[in-house]
């Protein structure tokens, strides 16, 4: 991974201000010990140092371990100790008042975010601890702007048959940004508390009935955390703009829905250190009466090339 992508976190200020005020929200000046769980070049861990947290200890299995090794020493944070192992690695780890954890993505779960802090509680959490981010939901909302959709007509425009390709295509995740007005009504289609629910398969169903007439071409997602109580951060079209976009998914053909008819999504994701990322969507169409008139089943592993 290059250093670029740490340069984006860095310059998210809407992220780092979050989480500067959770810390603040819980750390006691001299007492509290945290844990910063993927700490990256180590930012949150210097936070929390110079909020007054007596020791922090710092888990990175990755090669940028070594940048924040070097970071502490420049900014002379005696009192923050540097792990280079996956904290789930850990043998025996130091009880601490706080764990954090900034290891979302655009896919809130993609590095294994459930397993990892659930693993954080159990052991090196102490009672009444802190976990943040305390929880998160996730959304999701019909996509009736054309805008994304016409991308894949790139396949369509060659004089040849690539629609084996073109299928493959439109099951995958797209990471774009979204506007509220091209997008339905947003639903709640999971949530999660974190440490507590240790389920790293995440499934939601919710459906929408039309006032007025319209066509879907696919669904937008997008999260909410909770830091602490009070304290949010989220990646809705409408929210304070981070480096964090929203997901597209697509579907096989348009949906051409009238007023009074239904749509549904039915989502599922699973997601773990061996296994990596796999997320399925399914979107039907029903008509008034509630006949179903569609069913497209999509699936990020069909979309994949070995």
């Amino acid at each position: 991974m290059r250093i670029e992508y740490h340069r984006t976190l860095i310059a998210d200020r809407v992220r780092n201000q979050a989480f500067e005020a959770a810390l603040r929200a819980v750390i006691k000046k001299g007492e509290t010990t945290v844990a910063d769980i993927g700490t990256g070049t180590g930012l949150l861990a210097l936070m929390a140092a110079k909020l007054g947290a007596r020791e922090v200890f710092l888990y990175e299995t990755a090669e940028v371990a070594g940048v924040a090794a070097k970071v502490l020493k420049a900014n002379g944070a005696r009192n923050c100790h540097l792990i280079p192992c996956h904290s789930t690695e850990m043998v025996d780890p130091p009880k601490v008042d706080v764990v954090v954890s900034e290891t979302l993505g655009n896919f809130a779960f993609e590095e294994h975010m459930i397993e990892t802090l659930a693993d954080a509680k159990k052991r090196f959490l102490k009672p009444r601890g802190v976990i943040i981010p305390r929880s998160l939901e996730q959304f999701v909302a019909p996509v009736v702007s054309d805008r994304i959709h016409k991308e894949f007509a790139a396949w369509d425009e060659t004089g040849f048959d690539l629609s084996v390709a073109r299928t493959m295509s439109l099951n995958n995740i797209y990471v774009r940004t979204l506007r509220a007005n091209e997008l339905l009504e947003a639903k709640a289609w999971d949530s999660i508390a974190f440490g507590s629910d240790a389920h790293s398969t995440r499934k939601g169903d919710v459906s929408w009935t039309l006032k007025n007439g319209a066509t879907v071409y696919g669904f937008a997602l997008w999260w909410t955390a909770e830091l602490v109580p009070g304290i949010t951060l989220s990646t809705a079209p409408d929210a304070p703009r981070t480096h964090w976009e929203q997901l597209y998914f697509p579907l096989l053909e348009p949906i051409g829905a009238k007023g009074g008819d239904k749509i549904g999504a039915s989502l599922k994701s699973r997601t773990s250190q061996d296994g990596g990322t796999h997320v399925a969507w399914t979107a039907t169409h029903c008509d008034a009466k509630g006949r179903e008139t569609s069913r497209q089943a999509l699936n990020l592993d069909k979309g994949f090339l070995p």
